[in-house]
């Protein structure tokens, strides 16, 4: 990724503990882009990404505001991968572009972590990360954790599971792992080490 820090691309499956990880590292200085929180800011309303995805899709993927209609949009996509595709095509290069934009200006910080849920499904992110870091747990422990924070059920999860790489491929991607499946001091001490570990690449390497 063309950017003024030395970046990095933190990833896992749902219900792993990403933003946790990830609201450590920034409480550690490094500066965290969030490529899901850029997702949302698109298709807000009078987003960047609205008049290309109702042009696409129509009213059943909209709200009354102008916003998108998540729940509507997850129920296509789920069963059409055609729409899955087109809304890919008008989003993804928009998240890059402001993720880009948003690493360029993180001048001041030690290095960036850019925080890419699917970031081993959507290929063309891969090469732009100088590490991919992948939190990772079982699958028991994202379901559970998935069915807490969200109200769904076990086969809710499980299917939104199943449209994501497996445990094994993004381990396989994985440059670097964190283990949270412990408790937090664990997890914290993984985090503290990798952070001293980017510095120290940042400093050697500088930007990716």
């Amino acid at each position: 990724m063309s950017a003024a820090s030395y970046v990095v691309g933190l990833t896992g499956g749902i219900g792993s503990g990403k933003t946790t990880v990830a609201d450590r590292f920034a409480s550690l200085g490094a500066a965290v882009v969030d490529t899901d929180a850029i997702a949302h800011e698109l298709t807000t309303a009078g987003g960047a990404a609205m008049p290309a995805i109702a042009a696409a899709f129509g009213e059943r993927v909209m709200l009354a505001d102008g916003a998108l209609d998540r729940a509507a949009m997850r129920r296509l996509v789920f069963s059409d991968g055609a729409a899955k595709n087109r809304l890919e095509a008008i989003v993804h290069p928009l998240i890059r572009d402001e993720s880009e934009a948003r690493c360029r200006a993180a001048i001041a910080a030690p290095y960036v972590l850019v925080v890419v849920p699917l970031l081993v499904e959507s290929g063309f992110f891969r090469a732009r990360f100088a590490r991919i870091l992948v939190v990772d747990c079982d699958a028991a422990t994202q379901l559970a954790r998935v069915m807490a924070r969200n109200g769904l059920s076990a086969d809710e999860v499980r299917a939104i599971m199943a449209t994501q790489a497996s445990r094994a491929e993004r381990l396989a991607a994985a440059d670097d792992v964190i283990d949270n499946s412990g408790d937090r001091d664990a997890v914290n001490a993984q985090i503290t080490a990798l952070d001293q570990r980017y510095r120290q690449l940042a400093t050697v390497n500088g930007p990716a």
